[in-house]
């Protein structure tokens, strides 16, 4: 099959086209034939050398495809089933797992982190991972979902508890994360507030649903939340910017607020006064991707269309580089699509 592969470490040019054995699944495994595969930054630092990597790599944890083959002891799918991939890897037998906590397995990693992803022909993954998709969502829309909504809900549903009429500060409106926040939030009839660098990606942060918009490039992001809110704050900041962002989440929270983060693509160095923090009666909270139970309930959600995926932009697999360039400019709106 064709795959694009790392061999070594660094910017967009180790990325290679190249023929590589098909896989065979295991017993309790499903092989599916790759349609769609989107980006996320963890393919970036992935490909820029994350520790446990082992070389040659292929990236993508989002995936979307057919079904080829099953192994002997999967039952409940069929050839040719169009599907989704669970985007998590865990051991399924610990007291996490069988807790329903999987993203707090020891073992819990994402594909095409600590094992081969989907920037291939076919993949082979274990049972678990397969989740039939309706016919009224395409390939690249199924491949735009797993990971950022996933994300997404545990932030805002599993760890901040988000209530109606809340207020939210979704900081980076046009990422992933951003663009399912934005949605998510909505559906609990939340007051919406979202930055972004331009105004094109404002308005169409508006068109998901965000009340208010701020260009975090010309304004000061707390100054407009306090306008905005009448000088009270926001309940909830959906942080996964970091450095560049951290003061600015903090000074926008109202008191009793949280902060949710499962990032920080600009710097993770992230300082605060606890004075501020228990005077305020301040919560900061940590999410990690989320578990099967997110996953299927924010699904429920994209297959009635109460949720919808945004797609930038798709290349094809050999063009993979080029997408990754694409990426780094941080131009899109919306997820950016491999197809092989």
């Amino acid at each position: 099959m064709k795959a694009v592969r790392l061999h070594q470490f660094g910017g967009p040019e180790v990325l290679r086209y190249e023929d590589i054995p098909d896989p065979r699944p295991r017993r309790d495994q499903v092989l599916v034939r790759i349609r769609a595969c989107s980006l996320n930054h963890l393919d970036l630092w992935v490909r820029k050398g994350l520790p446990g990597v082992k070389l040659p790599h292929i990236l993508g944890s989002d995936i979307a495809g057919e079904i080829v083959e099953l192994g002997e002891y999967v039952t409940g799918f069929k050839t040719g089933q169009r599907v989704l991939l669970a985007p998590m890897l865990f051991c399924n037998h610990c007291v996490k797992c069988t807790a329903g906590l999987q993203n707090q397995c020891r073992q819990f990693s994402a594909l095409g982190n600590s094992v081969d992803g989907g920037n291939c022909e076919l993949i082979a993954v274990p049972a678990v991972n397969v989740i039939p998709i309706p016919e009224n969502i395409d390939f690249n829309q199924a491949a735009s979902v797993p990971l950022v909504f996933l994300t997404a809900w545990h932030m805002l549903v599993g760890r901040a508890g988000i209530r109606q009429g809340q207020t939210v500060l979704v900081l980076g409106g046009g990422s992933g994360v951003g663009i399912a926040a934005i949605q998510i939030a909505k559906l609990f009839h939340a007051r919406v507030i979202t930055t972004a660098g331009d105004e094109t990606k404002l308005e169409k942060a508006r068109e998901l649903g965000a009340d208010y918009g701020i260009n975090h490039y010309q304004q000061k992001i707390s100054e407009e939340v306090r306008k905005i809110t009448g000088k009270e704050g926001v309940d909830i900041v959906v942080e996964h910017v970091g450095t560049a962002t951290w003061e600015e989440s903090l000074r926008s929270l109202k008191a009793g607020g949280t902060i949710v983060t499962c990032g920080a693509t600009t710097g993770y160095d992230a300082k605060f006064d606890l004075r501020f923090l228990f005077a305020r009666q301040l919560s900061f909270l940590g999410s990690y991707m989320g578990t099967m139970g997110d996953l299927y309930d924010v699904l429920g959600h994209v297959f009635a269309g109460r949720l919808r995926p945004v797609v930038d932009r798709a290349f094809p697999l050999q063009d993979t580089r080029a997408a990754h360039e694409y990426m780094e400019s941080s131009q899109m709106f919306g997820k950016i699509v491999i197809n092989p």
